[in-house]
């Protein structure tokens, strides 16, 4: 059974190789594979980790790596399930591997959500030092994989982050050329009609792939809920299985606010310990991320009111209160591309509120800002925070122009910059 597992998984060793969409972090990928230590992609359930890995293997193999020194295994493959509280297993699949192919020299070995299996660290350490295997990782729980990795696997791993589609990568896989200025006027009409669907339906390569909206929302909601109840509940042990779908839903529809704990765990009967758990599940298997308020001091900062946002837009569409305004979508599309590019993201609020603040950038985010009364509020928080040497964007659907408190872009031209 395993040996025809095998096969069906590894169509590369018949000379089948499929074309994937191209992501951004490949490149990553690629530079990696010449070094020593395991790779370990990360990131929430269906954000293409598999088919990364795979792009991998096409490049090998063009690069002239035999097709049958290559192995992937998805480890979630139901046949592994009565075997999964026994790392030593890992070991009987590859050993089955060798007596399939009898590859020679060098080998590469990609286990695809790896913490489906229990103590699997304990048997990628001990291959990685008695062997020439080059390990690639994945896994779609953060605290999983970085704990465990650094305990016992310091220094012999780099990651690579792996979020939905990005703004750039969904127009690449539309093939709309934004590589220069006139390749942006010429295909104006183009990206603004990609705009409009990236903001509403997010970055999950089988919902944009799909035009029925009710197969999209399907398609969001079954990823929520096998995340709820196949990373969350089985790994932590909760027994209240409905307050933890209930909590993640109703968040879904307070994107972009403040969070108050107290008045959650009213809302679901859950102590205010048990709400702040639930939420570093969520933050752990990629479904959303807290915000911190910005203060000088670290010890502040982690005390501070947080708010949340949500890690793929799409998820919006099936939150209980769904709104089509346009609004909330456009903020937490812009955190996400803030958050992907920098650790050091909060919040500013006083007397004034500014949504994001970032190497020394203030971000202010409104949707329309063609009423003054609106451009007023949204420019003037700037002055009330902006120190000496720091920047200011507007970020906007669609308004692109200089004002004297800050530069004012439209989404894409940020999401592109």
């Amino acid at each position: 059974m395993i040996k025809k597992i095998l096969q069906e998984q590894n169509l590369h060793w018949n000379g089948m190789l499929q074309i994937y969409a191209n992501r951004e972090q490949l490149d990553t990928l690629i530079r990696y594979l010449s070094l020593r230590q395991i790779i370990t992609i990360t990131g929430i359930r269906r954000c293409g980790k598999s088919t990364l890995a795979k792009a991998a293997i096409n490049h090998l193999i063009e690069n002239g790596v035999e097709a049958k020194n290559i192995l992937f295994v998805n480890l979630e493959q139901p046949y592994f399930l009565e075997y999964r509280h026994d790392a030593a297993y890992l070991e009987t699949i590859f050993e089955e591997y060798l007596k399939l192919l009898d590859p020679q020299g060098k080998l590469y070995v990609i286990f695809d959500e790896i913490q489906f299996f229990d103590n699997w660290q304990v048997y990628i350490k001990s291959k990685y030092e008695s062997s020439d295997i080059k390990f690639i990782i994945t896994g779609s729980n953060s605290s999983m994989l970085s704990s465990e990795l650094g305990t016992l696997l310091t220094g012999r791993s780099l990651n690579i982050h792996l979020n939905t589609f990005s703004f750039m990568e969904f127009l690449d896989y539309k093939q709309i050329d934004y590589s220069n200025e006139l390749a942006r006027i010429t295909n104006k009409i183009a990206i603004e009609r990609a705009k409009e669907e990236y903001l509403k339906w997010g970055g999950f390569y089988e919902v944009f792939e799909t035009e029925d909206v009710l197969v999209k929302k399907e398609l969001l909601t079954s990823y929520a809920r096998n995340i709820i109840y196949r990373d969350i509940i089985p790994r932590y042990g909760i027994r209240n299985s409905e307050s933890v779908e209930r909590l993640f839903f109703y968040l879904l529809g307070n994107a972009g606010m403040i969070l108050n704990y107290t008045t959650l765990a009213g809302i679901f009967e859950l102590s205010d310990k048990t709400v702040k758990e639930y939420l570093r599940y969520f933050e752990e298997t990629f479904l959303l991320q807290r915000l911190d308020r910005f203060h000088a001091k670290p010890k502040e900062r982690i005390k501070s009111m947080k708010k949340v946002y949500i890690k793929d837009n799409g998820f919006l569409q099936i939150a209980p209160k769904h709104s089509d305004d346009l609004g909330t979508a456009l903020e937490n599309s812009v955190f996400n591309v803030l958050s992907a590019h920098t650790e050091s993201l909060s919040y500013l609020k006083d007397t004034y509120e500014v949504d994001f603040y970032a190497d020394k950038t203030l971000y202010q985010v409104s949707y329309d800002i063609s009423e003054e009364k609106t451009r007023k509020r949204e420019l003037g928080a700037f002055g009330y925070f902006q120190k000496p040497h720091e920047a200011c964007k507007l970020i906007t659907y669609d308004t692109n122009e200089s004002a004297d408190e800050a530069m004012i872009v439209s989404f894409d031209r940020f999401a592109l910059s």
